[in-house]
């Protein structure tokens, strides 16, 4: 089974220049007819910045915690790359289905380019995001050379995922439908836009004493990976070394299992769409 595994791996490095080249095709794709184009990317996060500075400050004040936008900020970043990601990749099966049936190629480049787009608009808004940072006189400490491995952390997850769902809507095609619910439910349940310790510590359950902010934590992997980017870049500190290492490992295997149902389902996309 590894030999086999790996032996797919490098394939799919193999055709890493159409990959590159679905990524670009996104990207014209996008900003075609834009006048700003890519700069569209980077003037999001200031167009944020202005906005959550609009409703924090003069429409919501008093909240409680200091410079609150670049706070909000550093979580909607990361999950705009995550959601964005998602719903790319859960459609990019289907809306290549004519490559699929007259060319061959490893089939999980098609969610991987998907990915890969969203992933170079997060870094552009990250840069830009990295600049705020230090017009308002953050502290960018050491502790910002674990980023890289937070954003592979999330890469990892929204890959697994992404090919899980992008199987799924070959089959049934209702899923993107039902995913963008799911996301807009997702993001309420995740610390974007409040601190987890808003919500209550502890909860009683027929006797059960619940930790519930561990919980939410546990139980959604976004919640840990937004805490880690809130954590380097907002607060300048290392994440929790448990929450990291779980959510390290359930990202990784996330990927393996979407890798191996995407590999598995994959030989009847012709077929079928």
């Amino acid at each position: 089974m590894r030999p086999v595994l790996l032996a797919e791996i490098a394939e799919v490095f193999r055709y890493r220049e159409l990959a590159w080249n679905l990524v670009l095709r996104d990207l014209k794709v996008r900003y075609k007819n834009s006048v700003l184009g890519v700069l569209w990317s980077l003037l999001n996060p200031l167009l944020m910045m202005v906005v959550f500075t609009i409703v924090f400050t003069f429409l919501q004040p008093a909240s409680g915690i200091d410079r609150l936008p670049i706070y909000i900020l550093c979580a909607v970043l990361p999950w705009n790359f995550f959601s964005s990601a998602v719903i790319g990749s859960i459609g990019s099966v289907v809306a290549n289905i004519h490559l699929v049936k007259k060319v061959y190629f490893p089939r999980e480049i098609l969610p991987l380019s998907a990915v890969l787009s969203n992933l170079v608009h997060f870094l552009l808004a990250l840069g830009i995001l990295l600049g705020m940072l230090l017009v308002f006189r953050f502290k960018l400490t050491v502790w910002i050379l674990l980023l890289p491995v937070v954003m592979l952390e999330q890469f990892a997850f929204t890959l697994g995922l992404g090919l899980i769902l992008a199987t799924s809507n070959v089959f049934y095609r209702d899923t993107e439908h039902i995913m963008q619910l799911i996301l807009l439910a997702w993001l309420f349940l995740t610390p974007v836009f409040y601190p987890m310790e808003i919500l209550p510590r502890h909860y009683s359950l027929w006797g059960l004493d619940l930790n519930i902010w561990r919980l939410a934590y546990v139980i959604n992997p976004m919640a840990s990976i937004i805490s880690s980017y809130r954590v380097i870049l907002y607060y300048g500190g290392p994440p929790a070394l448990d929450f990291f290492l779980r959510t390290l490992l359930t990202s990784l295997t996330v990927l393996v299992v979407g890798y191996l149902i995407f590999a598995r389902y994959s030989k009847w996309f012709a077929e079928v769409g």
